[in-house]
Parts: C-alpha cells; sequence; structure tokens
C-alpha cells in the first residue's frame, strides 16, 4: 500500500464494519473530528436499525449494510421516506462488496467476532488500510490474514488499545511481524490487563456472578461479548495470540500484566534494559486515531493524563488459576493447527450461553477447555474450512452445555 497516499490532505472515505459498537461510534467521532481528512462512504451493523438510521441521517454515507435481512429492509424504509441518497446493502455478500469497493482505501474491521473474518481479508487482498479492532479475524485466521495482507500489499494497523500501544513502542520496521528487523532486539512484549470486575473475586463469589457484574467493566465501556472476556480474561488471551500473528513473536515472549489504572496499555522490554510504554486515558478514541492516521497523527477529541493527579500505578501478576481461560490461550497457541480457532468458537458459544443466563459464569471456562482438548479439527488454512470448523466446533460445545457440561 502507498502509505504516502494516505498521508495527502485529500479526504479519504472510510467504511466502518460494525458501526453501532462501542468502537465504530468512537471511530465516527474521531472522523468528525477531522473531517477535512476522512468521510464515511460505508456504514456496517447487524441488526440496530435505530441507530444506523441516525448514523446514515448525520453522516450520508453511499452505502449502509445489514447482516439482518429484515432490519436491512427496515432500514431502507426508513430512508426511502426521507429521500435518503444512501443504499442499503444486506447479507455477507453486501460486506464483501465493501470491502472490496477500489473508492473506499480504510477499513475500520470493528465487527465482534468470527463474523468479521470474511470482510476483513477480502480487504487486505484488496490492499487496504485495516484499523483491526476485531481480534478474533487474528485469532482464528492469523497466517491466513497475514499472508493476504502481504500479497495484497495492504496495511494492518491494530486498534485494540493494548495492541496499538506495542505497535506504537516498536521501531517502524519492528511494527508489522511480516517485516521485523533486528528482532532480537526486542526481549519481550508486555500486555497489560485491568483485571476486569472480578480481580479481586474469589474463585467461589465468581461462581456466584450474574451477568450485571460481569458487563460493568470498572475502567472501558465496551460491548457485552467483550466485557465478558475481560471478566474471564480471555480478552487477554486472545490478545496473546493475535500478538503473536501481528508482531511475529512466539508465545513465550508475551507477558501479560495486570495494572488496574489502565493507564499504561503495554510496554515493550528491549535487550538493554529498556522498557517503552504507551500510555494514555482509557478511551478507544486514542488508539482509534492513532490507527487511522499513521504514521501521522490526529486530534481524538482525548484529555492528556493528568500526572499531578494519578495517586499511584499498581502492577500484580496475573492469577492462572482464577483466571483458567489465561492458561487456555497459551495452551491453544502452543498447540497450533486450528486450536485457536477451536478455542475461539467454543467460548463466542459459551459467553452468549452466560449472557443468556444459561451457565455460570465459571462454566464459560469450563466448555472452553472441554472444547479444546476434545475437539479434533480439521486442519485447515482456507475460509471455507475454518468456517466449516467454526461451525462443528460450536456445535461442539453447545452439545456440551445442553448435556449439562457432561461428556
Amino acid at each position: 500500500m502507498d502509505l504516502a497516499g494516505l498521508s495527502e490532505t485529500s479526504i479519504q472515505s472510510v467504511a466502518i464494519f460494525g458501526s453501532t459498537g462501542s468502537v465504530g461510534v468512537s471511530t465516527i467521532d474521531v472522523i468528525q473530528r477531522n473531517s477535512d481528512r476522512y468521510q464515511i462512504a460505508a456504514l456496517c451493523a447487524n441488526k440496530n436499525v435505530d441507530l444506523l438510521f441516525q448514523q446514515c441521517v448525520d453522516h450520508k454515507p453511499r452505502f449502509a449494510a445489514m447482516a439482518d435481512a429484515a432490519a436491512a429492509s427496515e432500514l431502507s424504509s426508513r430512508l426511502r421516506q426521507i429521500d435518503s441518497a444512501t443504499v442499503v446493502l444486506f447479507g455477507n455478500d453486501a460486506q464483501d462488496k465493501i470491502a472490496a469497493d477500489p473508492d473506499i482505501p480504510i477499513v475500520m474491521a470493528a465487527i465482534v467476532g468470527f463474523a468479521g473474518l470474511g470482510p476483513t481479508l477480502i480487504a487486505a487482498r484488496a490492499g487496504k488500510k485495516i484499523l483491526l479492532a476485531n481480534k478474533e479475524s487474528m485469532v482464528v485466521a492469523g497466517r491466513l490474514l497475514t499472508d493476504a495482507a502481504r500479497a495484497g500489499n495492504s496495511v494492518i494497523v491494530p486498534v485494540d488499545s493494548e495492541h496499538n500501544a506495542i505497535f506504537q513502542c516498536l521501531p517502524a520496521a519492528n511494527q508489522h511481524g511480516a517485516s521485523v528487523q533486528r528482532a532480537e532486539e526486542i526481549q519481550q512484549l508486555v500486555l497489560t490487563a485491568s483485571g476486569g470486575p472480578f480481580r479481586c473475586w474469589t474463585e467461589s463469589q465468581m461462581q456466584q456472578a450474574t451477568v450485571a457484574q460481569a458487563i460493568n467493566h470498572p475502567n472501558w465501556s465496551m460491548g457485552s461479548k467483550i466485557s465478558v472476556d475481560s471478566a474471564t480474561m480471555m480478552n487477554k488471551g486472545l490478545e496473546i495470540i493475535e500478538a503473536c500473528f501481528l508482531f511475529g513473536v512466539d508465545e513465550s515472549q508475551i507477558e501479560v500484566l495486570v495494572h488496574p489504572q489502565s493507564v499504561i496499555h503495554s510496554m515493550v522490554r528491549y535487550c538493554d534494559g529498556s522498557v517503552l510504554a504507551q500510555l494514555g486515558q482509557p478511551d478507544m478514541r486514542t488508539p482509534i486515531a492513532n490507527a487511522m492516521a499513521w504514521p501521522e497523527r490526529i486530534d481524538a477529541g482525548v484529555d492528556p493524563i493528568d500526572f499531578e493527579s494519578l495517586a499511584a500505578l499498581e502492577f500484580e501478576a496475573p492469577d492462572y488459576n482464577r483466571f483458567p481461560c489465561l492458561a487456555l490461550a497459551r495452551e491453544a497457541m502452543r498447540s497450533g493447527g486450528a486450536a485457536n480457532g477451536v478455542l475461539n468458537a467454543a467460548n463466542e458459544v459459551a459467553v452468549q450461553q452466560f449472557l443468556d443466563e444459561r451457565i455460570g459464569f465459571t462454566d464459560i471456562a469450563r466448555v472452553n477447555a472441554h472444547a479444546l482438548r476434545n475437539f479434533t479439527p480439521q486442519i485447515t488454512n482456507t475460509v471455507a474450512g475454518l468456517q466449516a470448523m467454526d461451525r462443528d466446533a460450536r456445535g461442539f460445545a453447545n452439545d456440551y452445555i445442553c448435556n449439562g457440561l457432561r461428556a
């Protein structure tokens, strides 16, 4: 990709996949603050018609796409009533069409879960600048996605606050795993974790945790799925896997450190004893703005840290016994093959079942462990193969839950 072309003053078009989620809403805010540089060309959502309708009214994108056909029909009807020129599309084909559009050079990939893989992969093959907020795409298809980006001359800039922090702390030549130079200089990548809402809870307390408690994150405003992942620390486990593919490092080179204040978003240890850290407010607009403008910087609407007001910065090692999902992610990455995809599929099933109050909070780890250690997938590196694996692993996890968590 011609990065010089992306830094010119001409207004660049952006497609936002997952526009009604928290990352999508924050992306729109950043674009509004920098309307002399960016415009919204396409908005994609699942089935939140009310919010997507308002976004279309406010920002007048060329396209609006919805995964749900009934929702798309309602959106189209409401937009026709106000004579909107926005073209409404629906289904996976609609997202794929937008991802491949040659007039849209920047794609925000913020669809939650495995569903985000298809359009992200198409954008990579089309040579887009991908702002990657969908960690599951990299977890399930890391090699496939990075190879597609390399072949398509695409640039992937991570949006997760932790990966974006590491991205900022690495030398330019090392920021993309596909072009690592002098890798021996990098000793370790340190992912910080808030610890979530249950950081100080005992295992017996967590067995009684409610959905409302699990999604009540102490620092970040996020969707329900990622909030539960933060509570189980599976989110941090998925980030370990994602970092391995993004930055071309081994799982053993990634350290997790609990940092409750969420001021230091991650760090890089170098062989000379130096540690570089990226600090900022717990506001997703900072990594979004950094990814969108990279290699430049733009206004994100986020206040700088007031160091005088910081009482303390605390650090502690994560408890792998109380948060077994973190260990399961490391186990999956070491296992190789399709293990990462199996773990991700089982976790998406388990989290949804917990949100639907069909299983308990600590049962999420039980489902994940059972699927990882007992489901044998076909090793594949094609989209169709990964989709089949994902479907079968989900079925395996659902059967385990339907059987009362008995094998």
